[in-house]
């Protein structure tokens, strides 16, 4: 049996029809609500989310200051329409700003009204300007945040604000899509032809409407000198000034389903990168490097790469003491990493810049993962060994660009170990992941050695596969007709490994015992639970255990599921379709294995048939073999993936065969007592 994914060409002439008579201009008119604005019926979108974006208007342009430069004048308009309750936390509103040192971007020109239809009539609630107000959110983001007052199932809500910047790199990026429907999405930026910007675009949802055009802009820059050279010179610049307008329209919520790095990584958007600069009679500025020049920039940094090439003699001592035993280069490079990794306690802190000296956190014990790892690199070049950082980003901060230079794209630092033409990545700051492997967070794609030659790496988890094999061995108990005894045996993939390792050390063992026997039905009873290589963060975990089931009670028949809990209960691809790709954390390839006794006194009186299905050809395949002898049943069920990443017209293909193993995994043997 095999699985296919098909489109219907009627879709297209549904779409295409549909869009004849939708709007093509914005649907309203900010500030203005009517009776007939509450009625959402003829809407083009799913209203069944809770609420509707109705509208979601955004310019960004340039004006001249009296500070001598420019300012970039951000300005954002939206109107919602709250359906339930369900669709509340839009009235929450929470706007970023950029901060540098005691100078933040300005917020100005707040309003917001709430609108609900009373008696017929339209009653307008504003917002208090007292009920605004700024939380810091790290080192150079502060949060202006505020509540539209009553807010009621079926009312609608409409907010707008000006942010003023003189941080030009800043360009706001704009997000189309989101958690709910957006009927209207548009976004303008007025762009002079003194600053370059790079563009960058995702998502899966077409454009409705892009325009571009350029026409002539006059700029007025007063440069004030504070009396030191007499009055203030006014400046006017003149140029070419670009306009490009984006819209989307009925635009559907993105939801975060099963298997999915980051939302952020599919919603469609637009991001801008100042790439440089040129005004007239002065030679053009480049503001975004290429790779080399940013690998150096950060080598030489005293906040990332200048501390690892010092020659650190501080360590002498220390390392000669960590050193001790170790013969080989592979011998001392574990040593250091057992050292860091035991010894040096993580706050848990991303980022790829350091806030310490490496003295201070070998001798605190403690820092931020990338100080962690930055001392290791510095401990194993100490040592003459060849290591290096690797900046990436881990799959919950999103996708980096793996064409730009774009730093902030980043958030984990790992090292990079050589030996004898063998490459190694670590991961020190983690106390449960052994020498060579790397968190699952790690696999997110595009990574970057910081070196001198500053080399492209991918962490994908296509190169991941995580085998799983489990034999479950039942066998009569000889005083009890319907009651088997017997054991289960099963070898853990690493990963899965990692993941007991890391509840045992949260939770405790005693925890993790309660709720795997807690896990199967009350007929069932585990006991004896051993858990072979807990301590070996290097190898994988054999689970063992001993089983009763006692199906005594049922005098005339019993149903048995030969996957115990070992099978997939349900489908994890509910939604009909998925516009963005399923993003498995690995290859997957799990066995069950099972030896069954029929029980005394008792025939089979059904079994499930034997089946073998392929997913797209060679990529994957599902296997139900069973056997039945004159007392016993054997059973192999298989299921091998040999890829992680799936794009959307699979979608449908991948959901039909894990709906097919469910059904499947869930039929049950059927014995029925003798005559």
């Amino acid at each position: 049996m095999k699985f296919k994914f098909f489109i219907l060409s009627g879709l297209c002439f549904l779409f295409i029809s549909n869009s004849l008579y939708a709007q093509d201009k914005l649907p309203i008119k900010f500030g203005r609500v009517s009776v007939e604005d509450f009625d959402i019926t003829k809407l083009n979108v799913d209203t069944t989310e809770g609420a509707v974006v109705i509208a979601d208007v955004g310019i960004s342009s340039f004006e001249g200051n009296t500070k001598g430069y420019f300012t970039l004048v951000f300005k954002h308009q939206r109107r919602v329409k709250i359906i339930n309750k369900n669709g509340f936390d839009l009235a929450n509103v929470e706007i970023p700003l950029y901060v540098q040192g005691n100078k933040e971007e300005s917020l100005e020109k707040i309003s917001a009204i709430t609108y609900n239809l009373e008696n017929g009539k339209v009653v307008e609630t504003k917002l208090d300007m007292k009920s605004v107000f700024k939380d810091k959110y790290d080192k150079n983001h502060v949060v202006k945040k505020f509540t539209l007052p009553q807010v009621k199932e079926g009312c609608i809500i409409e907010y707008s604000y000006t942010i003023n910047s003189d941080y030009l790199f800043n360009l706001h990026a704009w997000n189309f899509q989101g958690s709910y429907p957006r009927v209207w999405s548009e976004y303008t930026t007025k762009v002079p032809e003194f600053f370059e910007y790079v563009f960058l675009s995702q998502g899966y949802h077409p454009f409705f409407k892009k325009n571009n055009k350029s026409y002539h802009g006059d700029y007025y820059v007063t440069v004030d000198y504070n009396g030191a050279y007499g009055s203030p010179d006014h400046l006017k610049l003149s140029g070419t000034e670009t306009e490009n307008t984006w819209i989307m329209k009925d635009v559907p919520a993105l939801k975060e389903e099963k298997y999915t790095s980051s939302i952020k990584n599919h919603i469609a958007r637009i991001e801008f990168q100042m790439s440089g600069y040129k005004f007239p009679n002065q030679p053009p500025k480049k503001v975004m490097g290429d790779w080399i020049t940013v690998s150096d920039e950060l080598m030489q940094s005293d906040d990332f790469g200048a501390k690892i090439n010092k020659e650190n003699n501080w360590l002498d001592d220390d390392i000669k003491l960590i050193m001790s035993g170790a013969l080989t280069k592979i011998d001392k490079a574990r040593k250091i990493y057992e050292y860091v990794k035991k010894q040096i306690k993580s706050t848990g802190d991303r980022g790829i810049l350091l806030s310490k000296p490496l003295k201070d956190v070998f001798s605190s014990k403690s820092g931020s993962v990338a100080e962690i790892n930055v001392l290791l690199i510095a401990m194993l070049k100490h040592e003459n060994l060849y290591a290096a950082p690797v900046i990436l980003s881990t799959t919950d901060h999103g996708y980096i660009n793996n064409i730009y230079p774009l730093l902030d794209r980043f958030n984990y630092v790992v090292c990079k170990l050589d030996i004898d033409s063998t490459n190694y990545f670590l991961d020190a700051s983690k106390t449960k992941i052994g020498f060579g492997h790397l968190p699952l967070f790690c696999y997110n794609g595009d990574a970057r050695v910081i070196d001198k030659i500053p080399l492209a790496i991918n962490f994908s988890p296509d190169t991941l596969a995580e085998a799983k094999y489990t034999n479950i061995m039942l066998f009569n108990d000889q005083k009890v007709k319907g009651k088997w005894e017997g054991n289960l045996s099963s070898n853990l993939g690493y990963y899965e490994s990692y993941d007991i390792r890391d509840e045992i050390a949260q939770h405790g063992i005693g925890q993790f015992e309660k709720e795997l026997s807690s896990s199967y039905a009350e007929n069932f009873v585990a006991r004896d639970i051993k858990l072979e290589n807990l301590d070996d963060c290097e190898k994988t975990i054999n689970l063992k255990y001993n089983l009763t089931i006692d199906n005594s009670g049922n005098a005339d028949v019993i149903y048995f599921n030969p996957m115990l809990k070992e099978g997939y209960t349900e489908n994890y691809f509910k939604s009909a379709e998925r516009k963005y790709p399923v993003e498995m954390p690995y290859l997957t390839d799990e066995t069950v294995a099972l030896y069954l006794d029929i029980p005394e006194g008792y025939v089979v009186d059904e079994v499930p048939a034997p089946t073998k299905v392929t997913f797209n050809g060679e990529e994957g395949y599902f296997e139900y073999l069973i056997s039945v002898g004159e007392s016993s049943i054997n059973l192999r069920s298989r299921i091998k993936l040999e890829k992680a990443t799936f794009y959307p017209e699979e979608y449908e293909a991948l959901r039909s065969f894990f709906d097919y193993i469910v059904k499947k995994q869930s039929e049950q043997i059927v014995f029925k007592l003798k005559k």
